[in-house]
């Protein structure tokens, strides 16, 4: 929830949050949007890699947040900006303004 408000705060459109990979893979299909932040995992064993395979596809910008910093994204995905957890409300401004600018 403080992830939305920071984004609120910054004159964002939220679509979402996703509640499960599932949710989060079927937006990643057929929703629109300009970016997307994943959190790389989503409980029971799920990540949100496929869902990132999805938006890379469709050219939509995107970067995880994590707890567990590079190594807690899949090797292929590392080009991603990586947010880490606890989220610094700078370092969020940064990211959705580069991936805006993508």
């Amino acid at each position: 929830m403080l992830v939305e408000d920071l984004l609120f705060d910054m004159g964002c459109e939220i679509v979402g949050p996703a509640a499960s990979a599932g949710e989060a893979l079927a937006a990643a299909k057929a929703e629109q949007f300009d970016i997307a932040l994943l959190d790389v995992n989503l409980g029971d064993g799920e990540t949100s890699f496929e869902t990132a395979e999805v938006l890379r596809a469709r050219g939509v910008p995107f970067a995880f947040v994590t707890g567990y910093g590079d190594q807690g994204v899949r090797p292929d995905l590392r080009d991603a900006p990586i947010l880490s957890k606890p989220i610094d409300p700078r370092q969020l401004a940064r990211v959705i303004k580069q991936l805006g600018q993508a």
